[in-house]
């Protein structure tokens, strides 16, 4: 199987990446699943690709600013693919290449989504952000958040990219007994 990771091959203009696989043991083991389709921590799943409207403008602020670093681009396609960690995002300029678009484009183009992506230390992210000059979307603050059982507790923040995405920048600060 094919997919997005390390290991690049070429096929027609388009960059594909050669799935690493382990041994079987790595794999889960579901008779319902295709194991094949199960990525490692370094190779996601899911990664989203947004839609921006200047890719350079998106580089800057995901990379220069947020952390982030271009794994590959397709500069004739104005496209970018970029991760931090295991955090991974697609850039892909409107307009140029081919876009999926269900529906016209208005500005800010992320409504109704938020992407949160975990980081070791959302403070100097943030900090980084002020550095900026960029204005978060909400404040950083500390939340517990019921999972079951337990709470598990993040330290967290808001931010809007250039085209309107919320980013929720998030690091863990560990679980705790639910308080009853």
């Amino acid at each position: 199987m094919l997919r997005h990771g390390r290991g690049a091959t070429r096929r027609g203009q388009t960059t594909v990446f050669a799935s690493r696989r382990g041994p079987t043991s790595d794999r889960l083991e579901d008779p319902g699943c295709d194991d094949e389709a199960v990525t490692s921590d370094l190779d996601p799943a899911l990664v989203p690709e947004l839609l921006v409207s200047d890719v350079d403008r998106s580089i800057e602020f995901w990379c220069s600013v947020c952390g982030f670093e271009v794994r590959y681009s397709r500069p004739e396609e104005r496209f970018a693919y970029i991760a931090l960690g295991t955090a991974h995002v697609m850039l892909e300029q409107v307009g140029v290449g081919r876009n999926w678009v269900a529906a016209q484009l208005e500005a800010p183009f992320g409504r109704g989504i938020n992407l949160q992506i975990t980081v070791p230390d959302a403070d100097r992210i943030a900090d980084a952000l002020a550095g900026a000059g960029v204005e978060l979307f909400m404040q950083l603050e500390s939340k517990w958040y019921l999972t079951g059982d337990e709470e598990a507790g993040v330290q967290q923040f808001v931010v809007s990219d250039p085209d309107g995405y919320l980013i929720r920048f998030q690091s863990p600060l560990g679980r705790r007994a639910t308080v009853r």
